[in-house]
Parts: structure tokens; sequence; C-alpha cells
């Protein structure tokens, strides 16, 4: 396909614009990238404190909160910046779009590189918190996470793009729509909860961000996320990704000639 074809033939400017992206952020800063990092961690800590030692909510079961908590705030801050970042992208680089002969399909992909950075930092810290905890990640499944995170990523921010490029209030939506999927998925609950109302559940379960952020928590604590329980869900979430892509990729083709008459 022709986004494919793209990736690899301007992988190495891709690569080196989502870099100088996420240090140009803070080039006016006196910690510069420190910035970057250091918001989300403070951020992460909060929740931590709060959920843990103030409302005492006990969602983590026999887990450390932390190790149970951690691994999943990760996956969904690296899902939820990311997508808002990439469906943005393209007004952000409008001078790509006007005055540059671009691939235009590649630039959500610069904005998942730049922010990729923070994410790995976030899932860095997890590890070592979870490592003095006693719990070690199967960093295969950790792996397959990212992996099926980043594929859903790109297929989503496919369609977000293209429509925020074309109806720029179309982003006000997303944050609204991201912040309520914040409070669906089981990160600072558990899917336990649900136990006497199984067909919430298992609709639940069967949202993407849910499997993600419970395949990354449980890559640290030990199930098998694929062929535990999860089996049926991993079929779901695969089908509804490549969906997702194609009919977004459909989108993006079509809207794509319209894009420097917006910006």
């Amino acid at each position: 396909m022709e986004f494919f074809r793209q990736l690899i033939k301007n992988k190495k400017i891709i690569w080196g614009i989502g870099k100088n992206d996420f240090k140009n952020r803070f080039a006016n800063t006196s910690l510069g990238a420190i910035w970057g990092f250091l918001q989300p961690f403070v951020f992460m800590v909060t929740y931590v404190i709060v959920f843990q030692y103030i409302l005492k909510v006990g969602s983590s079961g026999n887990y450390p909160y932390v190790s149970w908590f951690l691994p999943a705030m990760s996956m969904w801050m690296t899902i939820n910046d990311t997508i808002i970042c990439a469906s943005n992208s393209i007004r952000g680089y409008s001078y790509l779009v006007k005055k540059v002969v671009f691939p235009v399909d590649v630039i959500p992909v610069i904005s998942i590189i730049s922010q990729s950075f923070v994410s790995l930092f976030l899932f860095i810290i997890s590890i070592i918190v979870s490592s003095i905890f006693g719990y070690i990640p199967n960093f295969l499944v950790l792996l397959y996470a990212l992996f099926a995170a980043y594929c859903f990523i790109i297929a989503f921010t496919r369609f977000t793009s293209a429509i925020t490029t074309l109806v720029p209030d179309f982003s006000q939506l997303l944050n609204i729509v991201m912040q309520l999927f914040f409070w669906f998925t089981p990160i600072v609950w558990n899917l336990q909860m649900l136990a006497n109302h199984p067909t919430i559940a298992r609709v639940l379960q069967c949202i993407p961000f849910t499997y993600l952020v419970c395949c990354t928590r449980e890559a640290f604590i030990g199930e098998r996320i694929i062929t535990k329980g999860y089996g049926i869900y991993t079929g779901v979430f695969w089908l509804i990704t490549i969906i997702l892509f194609i009919w977004g990729n459909h989108i993006f083709k079509k809207s794509k000639k319209d894009f420097a008459d917006v910006l």
C-alpha cells in the first residue's frame, strides 16, 4: 500500500523530524526536554498517592498498587497523548503540506515518533519500580503490547488526523471522547469489580483501549494475556484495528487533496 511504501521510503526523514520535534518543543526552557519527562511522571505519581493512600480503592487485589497501576497508566498515557498529538499533526506541520513536496501520509507518524520518547521513559520507570517490588515483566508480552498499541494508534489516527485537519472542532470532541474512555478503561479500577455484570464486562473488554491496558498490566503481574481468558478479545482487537486502518486510510486518501486549501 502507498502508506507503507511512503513509510519505508522516507524513514530517515520521519525519524529525524520526529526527534527534532521533541527537542524543539522545549527549546526555550532552561531544563529543555526534561519537562517532557517530568510532567507525565509527576502525573502518574499523583495518581498513585491519591488512589492508594487517600482514596484507598484497593483495585489491585493482592498485587502492590504501583506494580498494578503504573504499567497500565504508562500504556494509557502512550495511547492518549500520541493519539491527540498525531490527530493534530497535519495542522501542526501545515508548512510541509502547503510549501514543500512532502508525503502527507506520513506526517502523523512523525508525531507518533516524537511522543514515543516520553512513552519509553514511562515504561522504564514502570519496569524499575515493579522490579523493586519483585515483579519483573515478561518482555515478550510487553513488546507485543507496545507493537499492538502502535498498530492501533496508526490505524486510529489515519481517520482522526484527516478529520481534525478538515474540521478543527473535531480535536475538542476527540479530547472529550478520550477523557470518557479513560474512565471506562480499567486503569484505576479493576475489571473484577464487574463480576456481577458480565455483559458490561464483555463489552468493555472488546474496547481496544481495555485490551491494550490489560495486556500491559498482565505482562507485569505474570498473567498470560494472549492465551488465558483473552484469546477471543485478541481476535476482536486485531479485527477492529484492521477495519479502522482500512476505513481510516480510505478517509485520509479521499480527504488529503483538500488539506492545503483548509490550512
